[in-house]
């Protein structure tokens, strides 16, 4: 940075988004809470109306407070899947508008799963297999129903990641196969693989009971990378596996 350039002067609503912003850190504002009144809020900080809401708005758009109408804003809980909701939009539009984004998500999940369901196989109850089972249950009672089966095959992989007890890792997951499924091309279905699918997911799940990790890691690789082309761009054409 160049330490000679002029320190610009900020938009008001910028000052007061921080000011906003500093009462929730310091606690003085706790989850739950009602914000203080426009008014209240102008005569604190002595600007104008204008700049409240320009800062409210701003504060909305970031996640750390829900606006309703014709009720003062109240101050949102954090937590990891608020948090990553906030890019949802940002990234589907990335997704939509880069060649190369889908693959690179694609490649990413591969590299996140690897290691979550070693964390299952490290981890996981007697409790979390059988949850794991149910979802595998549901999965098959969803044979012949596209989209059944789809959310049916997200839930168990979403299940995987609840086994680590990290929410981040859980809002990461759901953050993902969300994005993938806007390209979900139900090639699964009408190529007749659904089936290997389910073999694939139980044999996984029999990995994590023995907890074998790296027998877990190398069967998820396996599925993963198998089912890569069931995520294309509209324009892309899928070859079946």
């Amino acid at each position: 940075m160049n330490q000679s350039e002029p320190i610009k002067r900020r938009k008001l609503s910028h000052e007061v988004l921080q000011r906003l912003e500093d009462m929730i850190m310091s606690g003085e504002l706790q989850p739950g809470d009602v914000m203080p009144s426009e008014r209240a809020l102008m005569d604190r900080f002595q600007v104008g109306r204008p700049a409240i809401r320009e800062a409210m708005q701003a504060m909305e758009g970031k996640g750390l407070v829900s606006i309703s109408h014709g009720e003062r804003a109240k101050v949102l809980e954090l937590n990891a899947q608020s948090i990553i909701r906030q890019v949802d939009t940002t990234a589907k539009l990335m997704l939509a508008l880069s060649g190369d984004s889908l693959e690179h998500l694609k490649s990413a999940r591969v590299f996140f799963e690897r290691g979550i369901v070693r964390e299952a196989a490290i981890r996981a109850t007697p409790a979390d297999v059988e949850r794991l089972r149910s979802a595998l249950r549901a999965q098959q009672a969803a044979l012949g129903d596209s989209k059944a089966f789809i959310h049916a095959d997200m839930r168990f992989h979403m299940n995987i990641a609840q086994i680590s007890s990290n929410p981040i890792f859980v809002a990461v997951s759901e953050a993902m196969l969300s994005w993938l499924e806007e390209y979900h091309t139900e090639l699964l279905i009408w190529s007749g693989k659904e089936n290997i699918t389910l073999v694939e997911h139980e044999e996984i799940i029999d990995r994590i009971a023995r907890q074998d990790a790296p027998g877990a890691e190398e069967v998820m690789v396996r599925h993963l990378e198998r089912s890569r082309n069931l995520y294309q761009n509209p324009a892309g054409q899928a070859e079946p596996r």
